[in-house]
């Protein structure tokens, strides 16, 4: 395996050593260069013997001293320097198979990378993983990785995945764990699949596994596009509340045995099932917000310090408004009631946006559209200013989910429309339009 440089830093290690755009780098110390992370691992040395082709097709070796954790200077024609690895399983529970037709294609790649687990926290099945990579993760010790388990019962994970190899893959856990991998771990829960005395099978390995650090339980969400899929309920008062004793069962466990309770519900299972949000100090280190857990006893903490800590005045009246989903609406409406209490001019108004577009058991934020924000609010009074967490928008925060631009929602309202960080602190300063911080 080899891979292209496009191109070379100028004054770099690389470049005083005389690589240049278009040779091809084949290995550092000897080994082999197939991607991003042999590439990151390899050149960390102080020494290095860099093996490549050059355009004219002749074999070189350049001697580089440098120090350990200098960059090399080369760059690549792709981050990964070689193409994402998608994911081969039909998981009954799979929100992309619920997406309609129709949207951009970058919605509908399914990724399975153990790279992107490493690199951005991306969760794999380790139904496509190689024994190469699984040794390159050992050997490289790359921890922590991330791993979407299910279930650890291997007939109903092959069930659940619809991939014969699901359950056998899951022997690979241990051995992460054996050679010292930190693992997070997911679960997505289905009804009358992977919940009840199956969670608790569940549980009961994971928990027994020393570098298992997190695991997290969110429920199952169903769209309304789903006429030719597994007929599957969605989680109700009682079974989020069932759900959620487990999970603390399991988590008291841990607490006891490990300092810490490793297992959590996600916000959502809170929600459904009406009980109240444990506060922020539950949550450890809050090693999966991007699962939905402790978000809201998080966001609620930050913005009771920011609050506290933030001493801008407005000198004239600011008149606002946001908008968030069903699920966050009472929380963001008692930050706005907090703030407008401390800032007498301040004027902002809060509007949960019902998602119509995928269908009313969707009600976090991430997934409200540009198209149900424009048809919920038009003729609205909206003030100065539409404020929109930016979870709404692709990395680029440019773009809404069916692909209407925040411009886009701009003209179509008629107001200048902000996308504010779900963050205690960014939401304070985005609201009242500037902050001076105390303690800062």
């Amino acid at each position: 395996m080899s891979v292209i440089i496009e191109s070379v830093e100028k004054r770099s290690f690389a470049d005083k050593a005389g690589l240049k755009s278009g040779d091809t780098l084949l290995s550092i110390n000897d080994n082999d260069i197939m991607d991003v992370l042999d590439y990151r691992f390899y050149q960390n040395s102080q020494k290095l013997n860099v093996k490549f082709i050059n355009e004219k097709g002749k074999l070189k070796t350049v001697r580089i001293k440098k120090g350990e954790y200098d960059e090399l200077g080369l760059n690549f024609a792709t981050y990964l320097m070689d193409n994402k690895h998608s994911c081969l399983n039909k998981c009954i529970f799979c929100f992309i198979d619920q997406l309609p037709r129709g949207m951009r294609d970058s919605l509908y790649f399914k990724d399975d990378d153990s790279r992107l687990s490493f690199l951005f926290g991306n969760y794999i099945t380790l139904t496509n993983i190689t024994e190469h990579e699984i040794e390159r993760i050992i050997k490289m010790h790359i921890s922590p990785i991330n791993i979407s388990v299910h279930t650890t019962n291997p007939d109903l994970r092959v069930k659940m995945m619809t991939n014969k190899n699901a359950g056998n893959v899951l022997s690979i856990i241990n051995r992460f764990n054996d050679a010292g991998i930190k693992i997070n771990c997911q679960m997505v829960l289905c009804p009358g699949y992977n919940d009840g005395k199956e969670l608790e099978r569940t549980l009961e390995d994971l928990t027994n596994l020393e570098n298992a650090e997190c695991i997290a339980a969110v429920p199952v969400g169903l769209t309304k596009f789903r006429d030719s899929l597994a007929k599957l309920e969605p989680f109700n008062k009682q079974t989020a509340a069932e759900t959620i004793d487990i999970i603390n069962r399991f988590g008291d466990k841990c607490l006891e045995k490990y300092g810490s309770r490793r297992v959590y519900a996600s916000d959502e299972f809170y929600l459904i099932s009406e009980r109240e949000m444990p506060n922020a100090d539950y949550y450890g280190d809050f090693l999966q917000l991007d699962n939905g857990v402790g978000m809201w006893s998080l966001l609620e903490k930050e913005i009771d310090d920011a609050i506290n800590d933030c001493d801008y005045k407005l000198e004239a009246e600011r008149n606002v408004t946001l908008v968030t989903g069903e699920a966050a609406y009472p929380l963001i409406t008692q930050i706005v009631d907090k703030m407008c209490k401390k800032w007498d001019n301040l004027k902002c108004r809060v509007y949960k946006i019902k998602n119509d577009f995928f269908g009313p058991l969707i009600t976090v934020a991430g997934l409200v559209t540009a198209t149900d924000i424009i048809k919920q609010l038009e003729g609205v009074e909206l003030g100065d200013e539409l404020i929109i967490p930016d979870v709404m928008l692709r990395s680029e925060k440019d773009m809404f989910l069916d692909s209407i631009t925040v411009d886009e929602l701009s003209e179509s309202l008629g107001v200048k429309v902000t996308a504010c960080a779900v963050d205690g602190y960014d939401m304070v300063e985005c609201i009242l339009g500037g902050a001076v911080w105390q303690n800062l």
